[in-house]
């Protein structure tokens, strides 16, 4: 009875540190003026902002959904937000609706994460757990050059520029206030920070 006791106890606590998500910083505690009137205007929005982040978000719902199972499992493998992954994902593929047999930017970009060919070698299925740990795993490379780069930012800054080193690279990211100039659009993390945090209220 007592091992069993003991066992239950050690499964507890194995069971606390495992699926944490929070190894490098939290969406909801960075600020975000959210989409570029430009990003907006794409999707036929006349608003910009977090508003229009939301809706972009909000209408990737559906899609992402599918998803949602393998994208928590990957984020907590690697001890990464899953909304955050959701939110690359939402700026990326819409989800993978504008792909076209897994692929997108012009035959460049490859899965829902969009892993770059001329960057990496795409691994997995466009939708699979290979290519969500692939993509994560580079966005998680990003997050530690800029953590190198800038290791006075808080670990939250530090998320926020790797997101934006995702897009352009971590040369790019020069400074915390102007990180997304030379982003698609000039906004990618501020964008997807902002998808993040919606879908962070939304089960991931």
């Amino acid at each position: 009875m007592y091992s069993i006791l003991m066992l239950l106890g050690l499964t507890a606590l194995l069971g606390a540190s495992e699926g944490r998500t929070d190894c490098y910083g939290s969406v909801n505690r960075i600020n975000t003026p959210g989409a570029s009137c430009k990003t907006a205007k794409s999707e036929g929005l006349s608003y910009c902002g977090v508003k229009a982040s939301e809706k972009i978000a909000e209408r990737d719902l559906g899609a992402m959904n599918r998803y949602r199972t393998l994208i928590k499992k990957v984020g907590e493998k690697l001890c990464v937000e899953p909304a955050v992954i959701a939110g690359i994902i939402s700026r990326e593929s819409h989800a993978g609706k504008i792909l076209k047999n897994g692929w997108g930017d012009n035959g460049n970009g490859f899965g829902l994460m969009q892993v770059d060919k001329k960057s990496h070698t795409p691994v997995g299925q466009w939708n699979s757990e290979t290519h969500l740990t692939q993509g994560t795993n580079i966005l998680i490379m990003m997050i530690k050059t800029i953590q190198g780069k800038f290791p006075r930012w808080t670990r939250d800054q530090q998320l926020k520029g790797g997101i934006s080193a995702y897009n352009a690279g971590a040369s790019n990211v020069r400074s915390y206030d102007k990180m997304d100039i030379g982003t698609t659009h000039d906004d990618y993390s501020n964008d997807v920070v902002a998808r993040a945090q919606y879908y962070k209220k939304h089960g991931y």
